[in-house]
């Protein structure tokens, strides 16, 4: 006899194959908290690694070629999902292949890269989730400005290689607000960590600097030496994974990634039941956070004013 309260259909026992791209660092512990919130999402959907699913997991650690290089790699062993992370990560699969569905997640500007036609409708072998949006540039620098209220110029770093989207997405808010804030605002390219330890040197010899990493998998995999040289050099800095203020930094403002990433399970589960990623609409972040180090803003001769610290997430003491 069928029984009268319906459940949803669990995932046939027959093994499934999925790709993941990692745009960061194999041993960024951050990073594996972020994958390890995919793989739960995954489970709690009936999808158990090992039973019924195999997960192949690539790092391409912040570098373009070697997102290319494993792009290929995950490509041929035909998966029927890839789970791509990052922009770069999820152009060097576009480059591999037409055909097998993508799932990215924390991908910025997708139209604007070209990987789908448009956020509602995809249209393409892709959809996903967006880590952030344009407005935010604006915030960055406002909550900066607030924090260190003594700032007049501040550096917007990033690496256009791993971060082509940066100048037409976030920078137009950015600089309506450094008109409106008084603060000269500066582009600060880098493609290696001696050009993070050259930039962050110079800006420490100009009274008054200040420094915004930007949403870039280059700052996340080299974020450790950007908190570092900010620190020794009087630096003001913002970032928008609250990971950073957690491993020293001053304060973040941005999205709950793990959230993200676990969210992102639930569209590889209807992919592998046969959705398709064309007629997938692309997913908003839903989640925001503040994160502040006061050990950092005390260390900077800062005083956190009290909206702030009512208004953050977590303050670290």
């Amino acid at each position: 006899m069928c029984p009268l309260v319906a459940h949803a259909q669990q995932p046939a026992d027959r093994m499934r194959r999925i790709g993941v791209m990692m745009g960061y660092a194999e041993d960024d512990a951050e990073a594996q908290t972020r994958l390890a919130a995919f793989k739960q999402g995954l489970l709690t959907l009936g999808w158990n690694e090992g039973r019924n699913l195999k997960v192949d997991v690539r790092w391409a650690s912040g570098d373009t070629d070697r997102a290319t290089a494993f792009a290929r790699e995950l490509v041929a062993l035909q998966p029927e999902v890839i789970m791509s992370n990052t922009t770069p990560a999820t152009a060097a699969l576009q480059n591999a292949t037409k055909t097998i569905a993508i799932v990215f997640v924390a991908v910025s500007d997708p139209v604007g890269a070209g990987f789908i036609a448009s956020l509602p409708r995809p249209g393409t072998n892709m959809t996903g989730f967006i880590n952030l949006e344009r407005t935010l540039g604006g915030k960055w620098l406002e909550l900066l400005k607030e924090i260190a209220p003594g700032m007049t110029r501040v550096a917007v770093m990033f690496n256009p290689q791993t971060a082509p989207y940066t100048e037409e997405l976030y920078l137009p808010s950015m600089e309506t607000a450094a008109k409106n804030l008084g603060v000269k605002q500066l582009k600060s390219l880098v493609y290696r960590e001696t050009d993070i330890e050259e930039a962050i040197a110079g800006l420490g010899r100009e009274p008054g600097s200040g420094l915004i990493a930007m949403t870039d998998s280059f700052m996340t995999v080299h974020r450790k030496a950007v908190i570092e040289l900010s620190i020794q050099n009087k630096l003001p800095l913002m970032y928008y994974v609250s990971v950073a203020p957690r491993e020293g930094g001053l304060i973040s403002y941005g999205i709950d990634l793990a959230d993200l990433f676990g969210r992102s399970a639930s569209y590889v589960d209807r992919i592998l039941r046969g959705a398709k990623p064309a007629e997938l609409p692309v997913q908003l972040p839903t989640k925001f956070e503040m994160t502040i180090n006061l050990r950092t803003a005390r260390a900077l001769g800062l005083s956190v004013p009290s909206t702030l610290l009512t208004s953050a997430n977590e303050v670290i003491e």
